[in-house]
């Protein structure tokens, strides 16, 4: 089972330092996860994970019933052993997927029905198949099969969601029978204050290990998005972990760090890479632009990546006008070094007293290409 324990504690924000210990080791917070959907990080082999300080990865537990099926995973060995990773492992349930990759999906009580994206067969999704699938899975994080609504969306609808999450919620935590596996609840509830709290607080009745935040990110102003982690953080068990889900771009990661969030998942900086986007201490560029045509220089002259170290933002241009697959690889593997680094300097900052003022010279310094925040 999953033991949560907090090290350090920001005096001006809500920022903390703790640590997670899985069947699989230990995970130090605050944390970035790369997303490894289909068992695999993008363009990156567990080995290379390994050294730019990886601790925890996600993989998709809609993507891997599809294929190759859960089945095949167990018969594997579990996940760890099926993808060649010893490390700590989260599965979310899948529930985004099925409301945003299916064509075509009914919504009940009892779950979902949806056709899949691959090759149009139709499954149905209950909250006892998501629990039972991940257990299959072997991962050491679980999360409950949850209804995530669509940003903007009305007040009704997203009522709707929370009372089915909630259900859902319980109906999970009663099946979960993994003893090595932790079950986290997902707080839903769209951008509406009292919906977050209440969905919140009913969780917190079922006791779950920990608790996500699920819904944001979808496409709401940042904003908003803050408004809710403010609101949830004095909602939520201060001696849980609390995860922020599909959240990757490093303003909203220190934003979230400083509102009390322990880990954070995305696929931003795997698939930026892939497209050439890059993330700086200075800010975000594209080395697929022009201006780089000639400049010598490592992505990151304060990165310690194999890539900086090793070769110029014009190589890695010449590289993607090439089409050679080591443009995706070294930009992925920057980008991913890039936020664990970012978190561990998160974390140095929080012990020595001073994430505030890391916080607000990042935030001073990281802008976007052509200035723009």
């Amino acid at each position: 089972m999953l033991n949560f324990k907090i090290e350090a504690k920001c005096r001006k924000t809500k920022a903390r330092v703790g640590v997670i210990e899985t069947a699989h080791g230990k995970i130090r917070t605050p944390v970035f996860m790369p997303v490894g959907t289909r068992a695999t990080v993008k363009a990156m082999a567990p080995f290379e994970l390994k050294a730019i300080g990886a601790q925890i990865i996600l993989s998709n537990t809609y993507h891997l019933y599809l294929r190759p099926g859960a089945d095949i995973v167990s018969a594997a060995g579990g996940l760890h052993k099926f993808m060649g990773w010893d490390r700590p492992i989260l599965t979310d349930s899948g529930g985004f997927q099925v409301f945003s990759l299916s064509t075509l999906r009914e919504i009940t009580d009892d779950g979902v029905l949806f056709q899949s994206h691959l090759d149009g067969t139709r499954h149905f999704m209950t909250p006892e198949k998501a629990t039972f699938v991940q257990e299959q899975l072997g991962s050491d994080i679980a999360m409950c099969f949850d209804e995530c609504v669509p940003y903007p969306c009305t007040p009704e609808d997203s009522y709707k969601a929370v009372e089915r999450t909630i259900s859902w919620a319980e109906r999970c935590k009663k099946a979960h029978k993994r003893f090595d596996q932790s079950l986290f609840g997902i707080v839903q509830g769209s951008v509406y204050s009292d919906q977050r709290l209440y969905c919140a607080a009913e969780l917190k009745k079922m006791d779950f290990p920990g608790y996500a935040i699920g819904g944001l990110s979808v496409g709401e102003p940042h904003e908003k998005m803050y408004a809710m982690l403010d609101v949830l953080s004095e909602e939520l068990p201060i001696e849980k972990p609390r995860y922020l889900m599909g959240v990757g771009y490093p303003l909203n990661l220190l934003e979230g760090i400083a509102r009390g969030v322990d880990m954070f998942d995305c696929v931003l900086p795997t698939r930026n890479g892939r497209n050439g986007t890059v993330f700086t201490y200075s800010g975000r560029i594209n080395l697929k632009n022009k201006a780089y045509e000639r400049d010598f220089t490592p992505i990151d002259p304060n990165c310690s990546c194999y890539a900086c170290r090793n070769f110029s933002k014009a190589y890695i241009r010449h590289l993607y006008r090439s089409g050679e697959i080591l443009a995706s690889r070294l930009c992925t593997w920057h980008n991913l070094h890039f936020l664990i680094d970012l978190m561990t300097r998160a974390q140095a900052a929080i012990l020595e007293g001073s994430f505030e003022d890391f916080k607000k010279r990042f935030e001073e310094n990281f802008k976007d290409e052509g200035g723009k925040r």
